[in-house]
């Protein structure tokens, strides 16, 4: 599998896989300046801090429209600062996501391949509320936790 990082554009028609990770008001500036845009596999790790997009429903909706292929909303509840310490973790911390039904196994392994449990909340049509979590996650930071990871499990 190809993921290619294109900080600054470039070519991703080799790309088996396109990560979105810029602000999220910026999708549209960043994205028009990767060529080879056509249908490829596009995980979405953007949040947004302002207004929406208008005519998107959320972020993750926008992507797909640029793209085109299908699409998963990932990788953006969770403290990218953190990401160099989940292999110690004692408990395999998750990332929740939401996606495209064809994008769901490639989404899961990318996940797993990052040292995270998945954790499906359905279709990309719940993308809003997974950005939404975001002002939840940075609310518990701020008030004293810090960083953090979230282990989920049913009980036992």
């Amino acid at each position: 599998m190809c993921l290619r990082r294109l900080s600054a554009g470039g070519d991703a028609s080799v790309a088996d896989v396109i990560a979105v990770a810029v602000p999220g008001g910026a999708i549209a500036d960043a994205m028009d300046k990767v060529e080879g845009l056509a249908g490829q596999l596009t995980i979405d790790a953007t949040n947004m801090y302002e207004s929406y997009p208008a005519g998107f429903d959320s972020l993750a909706s926008q992507v797909k429209s640029l793209v085109g292929g299908p699409t998963a909303k990932a990788f953006n509840t969770n403290f990218a600062a953190l990401y160099d310490d989940v292999d110690a973790e004692p408990v395999r911390p998750g990332t929740m996501f939401v996606c495209d039904f064809d994008a769901r196994t490639v989404t899961e392994q990318l996940i797993e391949d990052a040292g995270f449990d998945p954790i499906y909340l359905g279709g990309l049509d719940q993308a809003r509320g997974l950005e939404n979590l975001v002002a939840m996650t940075q609310m518990a930071s701020r008030g004293g936790l810090g960083p953090f990871f979230y282990p989920f499990q049913p009980p036992w």
